[in-house]
């Protein structure tokens, strides 16, 4: 992979290079100041001249970028002028021509935006790499400082201040020559723009990557943690469609969706299961929790294997939880509490969500993959409703061919049936994917897409400019001894181990890895202790502990088309995030037995803030960090989404522990013994989440 200097001076416009961050002067002087600082030299010394440098590149930028606003505009009124002049005369507009004309504006204002999108990048990595080196806390500072400042500069780079008036004129007069215009009076009048020009469509898909606008389907597609390359790259995007299988995709999201399922449907009744076999009503926090253990090695495996092929993983996926289903069901004849953790563990071990994970990022094309992602997400979530809605259905007792079939047993009969069914399916049906051979021999087949109109790439396909730019270093002669000054040729290489992806997180990333865990933790304790809870308070049976965490799993869709299409395009994200781990923390303290009598209200209302305000930050959060983690953790074994969610299932390890250790104590302490740990982590993380709130951009 090319570091992002050379990538930026590949992805420049030609007439615009001289206005660009300087970005290889930049990655210099912070060479420079680390040695400055080993030798003695004063910080505020450092700092001072580093401000300086960024707000002279910043001013240079910004002006160059609204003098060729004031161009654009100065064409559009011209536009106007000549339609104004034509309707006085009396004469017919060209539509055609006028047409091209706006086009040709909005081909020059996605140049601009590109152009503003590549700075934004270069200075979002040139603070890191400041914070990296020199171990300062610079990026949050400067960030700070002229981010709210009234003559912020700044905004002008990351929010577009002023793009919106042009953007509004190029639509407005292209809708209005288009032969059928509807029967609507404006565009101001319409929902939805019908049959947008394709100009238009690029120039807001290039101004929602600069303002992080979202709509459900990105908001709920970046809970999958896929996370894209931080430049826009032919070679990132050239996955071949005809390479591209729908039903193998299917079988790739059923198998996340039977596997949440797989998870869930034991909720309701791994109490009483618990009981049948003579162990404590507790023990369900370690008969659930044995399957997150496993799932923790599991996630590693699989990622690795996923490397080599995606149809073994899926085969090896369904045998193993087929095996662990019947254990499970078996446990019960058995009359064996080691069976049923066995079965559970099995379960875990064919967790193959890094392999569905890996398949959308390399074998879904890109137009598709943000859907595909938010398929990932949707299917997770229905088989976490599903889970104990199944539950309910089944509440008979039966014996065949010596087997017992009831409320403890079914849930597992079911799923092996589930998995065998699966299992044919997918040896049937799959097909294995070409994996991509990296062409070596050539750099140019990286730049077959140079010449492609901006309009077609859209915010996908910057406009690139001729091999002979290369040569191009911003007036360093001495780039190539520089870039060997930096770790650059492994700036790009996939993590090698979790210790090295570890590595690479930044200290607002380890934040929110921090908070992803809080909310795990304090999701997986309310809905594991739910069934011992209920039980004891309120003699809830076994179909109405379902029913109600179907009820609450029913929240998750409605909870992300809210926040996703309304309220994170309101707020930033960050401010979303740190309300909503208050709000946690409100429903944690909420839930606490005081001493007064336990009431069926307090219990629900609590869960419900609790679980939806998880679910809300989970969101939140995903999106953020898909945003802000290293591009090394896009791909690989140890990627990003691995982190992700190895730190989701140890909190539920921790949690399910946490349940059984407590019932030590008795189900009468149960409740405010689990809930303490969740309060104390849910604080940690509302302080480091504070700590780092600056540098969450």
């Amino acid at each position: 992979m090319v570091a992002f200097g050379k990538k930026l001076i590949a992805t420049q416009i030609q007439e615009w290079k001289g206005y660009y961050i300087n970005y290889k002067l930049l990655k210099k002087k912070v060479n420079q100041y680390t040695r400055q600082i080993e030798n003695g030299s004063e910080s505020r010394i450092v700092l001072k001249d580093f401000s300086i440098m960024l707000d002279n590149q910043l001013e240079k930028i910004v002006l160059f970028i609204l003098e060729q606003q004031g161009l654009l505009a100065e064409r559009l009124s011209q536009l106007r002028e000549q339609q104004d002049t034509a309707l006085q005369q009396g004469s017919i507009i060209d539509a055609s021509g006028a047409r091209e004309a706006y086009r040709a504006v909005g081909q020059d204002l996605l140049r601009l935006l590109f152009f503003v999108e590549m700075n934004a990048i270069g200075l979002r990595k040139i603070l890191k790499k400041f914070d990296k080196r020199l171990g300062y806390r610079f990026a949050d500072y400067y960030v700070k400082t002229r981010a709210n400042h009234p003559y912020s500069q700044l905004q002008q780079i990351f929010k577009h201040v002023g793009f919106g008036a042009v953007v509004g004129t190029i639509s407005r007069n292209l809708l209005y020559l288009q032969e059928n215009q509807g029967n609507y009076l404006s565009i101001y009048d319409q929902p939805v723009l019908p049959v947008q020009d394709p100009v238009v469509k690029s120039i807001k898909a290039a101004t929602d990557r600069l303002t992080n606008s979202t709509s459900f389907l990105k908001f709920i597609g970046k809970h999958a943690l896929i996370m894209q390359e931080d430049l826009p790259s032919p070679s990132v995007d050239d996955v071949g469609e005809e390479a591209f299988d729908l039903i193998s995709l299917l079988l790739n999201l059923l198998n996340t969706f039977l596997y949440m399922v797989n998870t869930y449907i034991i909720v309701p009744t791994a109490d009483n299961y618990s009981l049948s076999l003579g162990a404590a009503a507790t023990v369900c926090g370690v008969v659930i929790g044995s399957m997150a253990v496993a799932q923790i090695f599991s996630s590693i495996y699989f990622s690795a294997w996923s490397n080599k092929s995606y149809l073994k993983p899926l085969i090896f996926s369904s045998v193993v939880l087929f095996i662990g289903n019947v254990l499970y069901a078996l446990a019960y004849d058995l009359n064996s509490i080691s069976i049923l953790l066995i079965g559970r563990v099995f379960c875990g071990l064919g967790s193959a969500r890094a392999v569905n994970r890996r398949y959308i990022s390399d074998c879904v094309p890109p137009k598709m993959r943000m859907k595909a992602s938010a398929g990932f997400v949707t299917a997770s979530a229905l088989g976490m409703a599903c889970g104990p809605a199944l539950a309910c259905l089944f509440q008979t007792k039966f014996k065949m061919f010596g087997l017992s079939f009831n409320e403890d047993t079914l849930p597992g009969w079911f799923m092996a049936t589930a998995w065998l069914l699966y299992l044919s399916w997918l040896c049937i049906s799959f097909k294995e994917p070409p994996k991509p051979e990296l062409d070596v021999s050539s750099q140019g087949s990286n730049r077959r897409s140079v010449t492609h109109d901006p309009v077609e790439n859209g915010c996908k396909q910057p406009l690139l400019i001729s091999s002979q730019d290369k040569q191009y270093n911003d007036g360093d002669d001495e780039g190539e001894e520089f870039d060997g000054n930096e770790e650059d040729s492994e700036e790009h290489k996939p993590a090698t181990s979790i210790i090295a992806a570890y590595r690479l997180l930044t200290p607002s990333i380890k934040a929110q890895l921090l908070i992803y865990f809080m909310l795990k933790y304090a999701m997986e304790i309310l809905l594991a202790e739910s069934s011992v809870i209920t039980a004891y308070y309120f003699v809830w049976s076994t179909r109405s502990v379902a029913l109600f965490l179907a009820c609450l799993g029913l929240t998750v869709l409605p909870i992300n088309v809210l926040v996703g299409s309304y309220i994170s395009n309101m707020f930033e994200e960050r401010q979303v995030l740190l309300t909503s781990e208050v709000l946690v923390c409100v429903g944690i303290v909420l839930s606490f037995n005081v001493g007064v009598q336990y009431s069926v209200p307090q219990y629900v209302t609590s869960a419900i803030i609790t679980f939806v305000s998880a679910e809300v930050l989970e969101g939140v959060n995903l999106s953020l960090l898909s945003r802000v983690m290293s591009s090394r953790l896009s791909r690989g074994t140890y990627n990003g989404g691995l982190l992700s969610t190895e730190a989701g299932t140890l909190a539920r390890v921790i949690a399910d522990g946490t349940i059984t250790l407590a019932g030590f104590w008795g189900e009468s302490r149960l409740l405010n013994i689990t809930l303490i740990p969740s309060l104390v982590i849910c604080i940690t993380s509302i302080v480091a989440t504070c700590f780092t709130y600056n540098s969450m951009y």
